[in-house]
């Protein structure tokens, strides 16, 4: 299942895309920000569960900032188990 999610104004990112196919995150693509490092945080996060990833991401900040494009992935994959889609 592939959703969207829309960032916070605080990030770089103005959007994350995530595929979902057998509980594992299969693809992640955001719209914006530093190209090198969200392509690397895209690529260690596949094979990972939802709940994996916001483990592992959620609460990181970048720099002085409340959150920043990993955390807002967090985020996403939060909705995402919340609305109920979750395969």
């Amino acid at each position: 299942m592939k959703f969207g999610y829309k960032t916070s104004s605080e990030v770089c990112s103005d959007s994350i895309y995530v595929n979902i196919e057998n509980g594992k995150i299969a693809e992640v693509q955001f719209n914006g920000g530093c190209p090198g490092s969200l392509t690397a945080v895209s690529k260690l996060v596949v094979g990972m569960t939802p709940q994996q990833a916001i483990g592992v991401l959620e609460g990181i900040r970048c720099g002085g900032k409340s959150t920043s494009c990993p955390d807002q992935l967090a985020r996403a994959l939060k909705a995402y188990l919340q609305s109920g889609k979750a395969e």
